[in-house]
């Protein structure tokens, strides 16, 4: 069990800094507040609790998360709390340019700042989108004031023509059709309606589902959380209770510290290979933990996670959807399977106060083809392959799960394009050099490179490739891939090629070996030839001159670390500032 201790209850809040007194300061606070029509006496001393809302038209995943917000509000108020909602800055992951990766980093300062500048005590944390649930849960660490995450919930189920249809996937699924010549625009356009036909975010394991499952297997969200559609009601019902909770929370100062252990961080890792989660979940657990002050590394994605295997059939590893995900019991599913395996820490604390296991130890499957037995596990090794040799000194990544079996062990001559817009004006066409065999490189498309690290990483392949039927081929890069995309792609690949590692020297023509069983990727050509590229090797990527992106190129780590700012790491606490008067 749990070594955590309440605190004892009454004890004077942070909050009462601000309005527990009767100077002209306190008055100062407290007066203002009552023009919004708050009675005087929610300023007794009772815990205060923010509502961070990641709500945006702009962010469709989060674009119901004001009701969300009132249900968060029912609720700390019933447990006898002050709800005050307020707005931090919202990543989409649809819309934003160049990628919601660059603005993740500063969703998290906002959070932060946010928590430690007002007179909170605890916070309910809203997110959805990909970037905003790891953002906010980095906010959060840095802070340490008890929070507890709900998120938004994935869409329905979409369909079309009698099938399934995965938002992201199809995407990418039709996208190669119709340059396949199987699809024609006019199909593609109709199903383009049935992609998201509601509120929510997307309905495959892609990374909002991935970080949605992270959340609950870290401990900081509900038991239960992670897949309730948005539109259901008990998705209403996992905010009001929320709401109760985190007051409760603060009267305990049930901290992030006391739930984000090395043990947490762990549990994660092997849930995110049962769920056959994100790629995208390696480089956000590794910023959260650095935030969290805990030693976690890339070897421990490998070690961790590398035996566990993928029981959870949803796309784009398997055949189903979060809608069916949540009917046949959701994660806390898998999390009971797991632990009952001997897989989990099953102490670890999580938000409601209970250990993991407590949360879990009565659920029950009610769909064993959606949430498998290990015996009929999609594969039996999932997890995240990390990947390394002369191409990526400090490490690479892939999805086995998302791959093609027969491209695990594969050999094939380098196929090289220095950018995205390299890319795009060669693939299509027909004269390029270049068929299954080959392996497809992507330079400059790293944190600093892109800049930020874009889903571009699983590159479509060449028309005159699909035409003979072939759907897969080793493509590498320095950037990143949705949680919705598949294949088998190497990504993350570090150091990135705009900060001079080996990827920045590859050329066409050089033999590429990449051997995930072994965790192998290797650029055939001579050491002495590499170093000697390397020493002749000019950056390419123009340096930014001012602005976010000027700080973010400048302070921006690698993926190996979480791509988080180098002066963000650990925690700063919540220390009560200066008054403002």
């Amino acid at each position: 069990m749990s070594k955590f201790t309440p605190a004892e209850w009454p004890r004077p809040l942070r909050s009462t800094h601000w309005f527990g007194g009767t100077s002209r300061d306190h008055i100062y606070h407290r007066s203002w507040m009552k023009n919004q029509g708050l009675p005087a006496d929610l300023f007794d001393g009772r815990p205060v609790i923010g509502i961070c809302n990641t709500w945006s038209q702009l962010t469709p995943c989060n674009a119901h998360l004001r009701d969300l917000a009132e249900r968060v509000k029912h609720g700390i108020y019933e447990a006898g709390g002050l709800p005050l909602e307020f707005p931090v800055f919202s990543p989409g992951e649809s819309s934003l340019r160049p990628t919601a990766m660059m603005y993740r980093n500063m969703c998290a300062m906002d959070v932060e700042e946010a928590l430690r500048a007002n007179p909170l005590d605890g916070v309910v944390l809203l997110a959805g989108c990909d970037k905003t649930t790891p953002a906010l849960l980095m906010g959060a660490a840095s802070t340490n004031i008890p929070a507890i995450l709900v998120s938004g919930g994935p869409m329905l189920n979409g369909w079309f023509r009698g099938e399934r249809v995965g938002s992201g996937t199809a995407l990418w699924q039709m996208s190669e059709e119709i340059k396949a010549g199987h699809m024609t625009q006019e199909e593609f356009l109709e199903a383009e309606s049935a992609m998201s036909r509601s509120p929510g975010s997307c309905n495959t394991m892609g990374t909002a589902s991935s970080m949605a499952s992270m959340s609950e297997a870290l401990g900081m969200a509900l038991s239960g959380n992670a897949a309730i559609p948005a539109v259901d009601s008990r998705r209403r019902v996992m905010a009001h209770l929320s709401g109760r909770r985190i007051v409760q929370m603060v009267k305990d100062d049930l901290k992030p510290s006391d739930i984000l252990t090395r043990e947490a961080f762990e549990n994660a890792i092997r849930v995110n290979g049962a769920i056959g989660g994100s790629t995208n979940a390696v480089i956000h657990l590794l910023a959260i933990a650095g935030r969290a002050g805990v030693d976690l590394t890339l070897d421990d994605w490998d070690r961790l996670g590398q035996d566990i295997p993928t029981i959870v059939n949803l796309m784009p590893s398997g055949k189903y959807l979060m809608e069916e995900f949540f009917y046949a019991g959701g994660l806390p599913v898998v999390i009971k399977q797991l632990a009952e395996g001997g897989k989990l820490h099953n102490d670890a604390i999580t938000v409601s106060g209970q250990s993991l296991w407590e949360e879990v130890k009565n659920v029950r499957n009610w769909n064993d083809d959606v949430i498998r037995p290990v015996k009929n596990a999609l594969t039996q090794k999932g997890g995240i392959a990390v990947l390394r040799g002369n191409l990526a000194p400090k490490g690479a990544v892939l999805k086995p799960s998302a791959a093609s079996p027969h491209l695990l062990q594969h050999r094939g001559r380098a196929v090289v394009f220095e950018d995205i817009d390299d890319y795009k004006a060669k693939i299509n066409d027909e004269s390029l050099d270049i068929d299954e065999n080959c392996v497809m490189v992507l330079k400059n498309c790293g944190p600093k490179g892109y800049p930020g690290m874009a889903e571009v990483g699983n590159m479509g392949l060449p028309p005159k490739v699909l035409r003979k039927g072939i759907t897969d081929m080793v493509r590498i890069s320095d950037a990143r891939m949705s949680g919705t995309a598949y294949g088998t792609v190497v990504l993350h690949t570090s150091p990135e090629a705009a900060a001079g590692g080996p990827l920045a020297v590859v050329k066409n023509g050089d033999m590429i070996e990449l051997d995930v069983p072994n965790r192998k990727i290797h650029l055939d050509i001579p050491e002495e030839e590499l170093r000697a590229r390397l020493a002749d090797w000019k950056p390419s990527v123009q340096a930014p001159t001012s602005g976010y992106i000027k700080l973010f190129h400048e302070h921006v780590e690698g993926p190996e670390t979480g791509a988080d700012f180098d002066f963000l790491k650990g925690c700063r606490g919540a220390p009560i500032p200066k008054d403002s008067h």
